[in-house]
């Protein structure tokens, strides 16, 4: 069972107690983080926006920490044209806690519409 979840305008995929690591969030290290989930997989598929309402992702902040030095180094030949910048990213890691919901989300979309007691009226009323 997997679900792909949307972060910081990324897409990753996660398990159950996966870690990864995604663009800095505001949360202090050890809040829990609800992430948005795009695709969930488990007995069936879910994808659409009604059976992702019930799929729940929770994750928690287990430190913040920056990313490798980045050289960024532009040059054209025989202009004298040289620029020299470079970054740090600033990262937030993330443990997947709890992947739920979709066999709730699937069973609902398996049987579809329930029978209400004015569709069983109108079927005695036919017969």
């Amino acid at each position: 069972m997997y679900a792909v979840v949307e972060t910081g305008g990324k897409q990753y995929r996660v398990e159950e107690g996966t870690s990864l690591l995604v663009d800095r969030l505001d949360a202090k290290e050890g809040d829990k983080v609800t992430l948005r989930p795009v695709l969930f997989r488990g007995d069936d598929v879910v994808a659409g926006a009604k059976g992702l309402e019930k799929v729940k992702v929770e994750a928690t902040v287990a430190e913040h920490l920056r990313g490798p030095k980045i050289k960024v180094f532009k040059y054209k030949a025989k202009k004298g044209y040289r620029r020299r910048a470079g970054h740090r990213s600033e990262l937030t890691r993330l443990e997947v806690t709890t992947l739920k919901g979709g066999k709730a989300a699937a069973k609902a979309k398996k049987d579809g519409p329930k029978k209400t007691a004015k569709d069983d009226k109108a079927a005695k009323e036919e017969s």
